[in-house]
C-alpha cells in the first residue's frame, strides 16, 4: 500500500520528498490530540464557569494554574509546524478559516489575559476576570466548532453550509463542556463532583449529535470520503469503529449514572478516560478520511510540502525541540489526574 502511494506520487519511498511529509503530518496529528485534550479540558472548565456556584469559581479556576501555560503551546505550535512545513496549504487553508480562527485566537487572548488579571485584581474585580475567562473559552470553542465545520464542507459558503458550520461551533462548545465537566468529575469531590456529573450528562447527548452531524455531512459532501468508508474492504475497520464510539458513549453514561448514585466513587477517571478515547477516535477517523489529501480532491500532502531542504531544517528543529517539549510536559501534568487535595 505504502509503495502504490510512492509510485502515485511519481516517487519512491525511501525519497525524502516522500516520507518528509508523511512524518510532519504524524507529529501534526500528535499536536492535534494533545491540544484536544489538554487545552480541551482547560476550554472546558472555563466554558462551565457560569453554570458554577459562585464560591467554587476561584477552585476552578486554580485547578487550572499548573497548567495554563503548558495548554496553550499545543495550539500554537500545531499552527506553526503547519505553516512551516506545507507552505502551499497554509495560505489556502487558513485564508478559508479567517473567520473561525480570528475568533479562535481572541478567545485564547482573552483567556489568558483575564486569567492572570484576574490573580492581581482586588476582590470587588475578580468576578469581571472571570467572566472574561468564561467568555474567551466560549470564543475559543465556537471558532474551533465552525473552523471544523468549515474543513468538513470543503470551505463551501452557501448559507446552508455556513449554518451547519455554526452548528458545528455549538456542539464543539457541549463537547468541550464535556471533557472539562469529565475532569473535574474525576478531580473534584462532593457538590461541585455532583455539579459536574450533571454538566456531563447534559452536554454527552449534544456531543453525540455532533459528531453525527460531522460523519453524515462529510460523507454527504464528499464521495470519495463515502466510498472510503463504505467500501466493502474496510466495512469491518468502519464498523469497529463507530462500534466502539457508541461503547464509550454507554460507557461513560453508566459510569456516570453510577457516580452520581455514589456506587462507583473509585472509578471517577473512567468518564475522562472514554471521552479521551472518543475524541481521539473521532480526530483518527477524520485523518483516515482525508488522507492523503490537506484539502479535500485538491491538495495532496506533497502538493502542499515545501522543499526538501526546507522540510530537513525545520525537521531538525523538531528533533531538537520536542524532548525538550516532552520533559517540560511530563512534568506538568504529572499531577494531571487525581484527586485536588486542599483549599486551591
Amino acid at each position: 500500500m505504502i509503495a502504490e502511494l510512492a509510485a502515485s506520487q511519481g516517487l519512491a519511498i525511501s525519497d525524502p520528498a516522500f516520507w518528509m511529509p508523511l512524518v510532519f503530518l504524524a507529529i501534526l496529528l500528535l499536536l492535534l490530540a494533545a491540544g484536544l485534550v489538554f487545552d480541551g479540558f482547560d476550554i472546558g472548565v472555563g466554558l462551565l464557569l457560569q453554570l458554577a456556584p459562585a464560591e467554587s469559581r476561584p477552585q476552578m479556576l486554580s485547578m487550572l494554574s499548573a497548567w495554563r501555560d503548558a495548554n496553550e503551546f499545543w495550539p500554537l505550535l500545531g499552527v506553526g509546524l503547519f505553516c512551516a512545513a506545507f507552505p502551499f496549504a497554509w495560505g489556502q487553508v487558513l485564508g478559508n478559516l479567517y473567520a473561525p480562527l480570528a475568533c479562535m485566537t481572541l478567545g485564547m487572548m482573552l483567556r489568558s489575559v483575564a486569567f492572570e488579571f484576574r490573580l492581581r485584581a482586588s476582590a470587588r474585580h475578580k468576578p469581571r476576570w472571570m467572566l472574561g475567562f468564561w467568555l474567551g473559552s466560549l470564543l475559543a470553542a465556537l471558532g474551533q466548532g465552525a473552523a471544523l465545520g468549515r474543513v468538513v464542507t470543503s470551505y463551501q459558503t452557501d448559507p446552508g453550509y455556513l449554518g451547519f458550520s455554526l452548528f458545528v461551533g455549538l456542539c464543539a462548545v457541549a463537547a468541550y463542556a464535556l471533557l472539562g465537566a469529565c475532569w473535574l468529575v474525576m478531580r473534584v469531590e462532593g457538590d461541585l463532583q455532583r455539579r459536574a456529573i450533571a454538566w456531563a450528562r447534559h452536554t454527552v447527548r449534544w456531543t453525540a449529535v455532533g459528531m453525527v452531524a460531522i460523519a453524515v455531512t462529510l460523507g454527504l459532501v464528499n464521495s470519495g470520503v463515502f466510498a472510503k468508508w463504505s467500501d466493502v474492504q474496510h466495512l469491518g475497520i468502519s464498523a469497529t469503529i463507530w462500534v466502539v464510539m457508541l461503547m464509550c458513549f454507554v460507557g461513560m453514561e453508566i459510569a456516570l449514572a453510577r457516580l452520581a448514585s455514589k456506587s462507583d466513587q473509585h472509578r471517577s477517571w473512567l468518564p475522562f478516560t472514554l471521552c479521551v478515547g472518543l475524541y481521539l477516535l473521532m480526530l483518527s477517523g477524520l485523518a483516515y478520511s482525508f488522507f492523503p489529501y490537506l484539502v479535500l480532491d485538491d491538495m495532496t500532502l506533497w502538493d502542499s510540502a515545501g522543499s526538501v531542504a526546507s522540510m530537513r531544517m525545520t525537521l531538525a528543529g523538531v528533533i531538537v525541540g520536542v524532548p525538550v517539549v516532552l520533559v517540560f510536559n511530563v512534568l506538568a501534568y504529572r499531577t494531571v489526574f487525581g484527586k485536588a487535595r486542599g483549599t486551591l
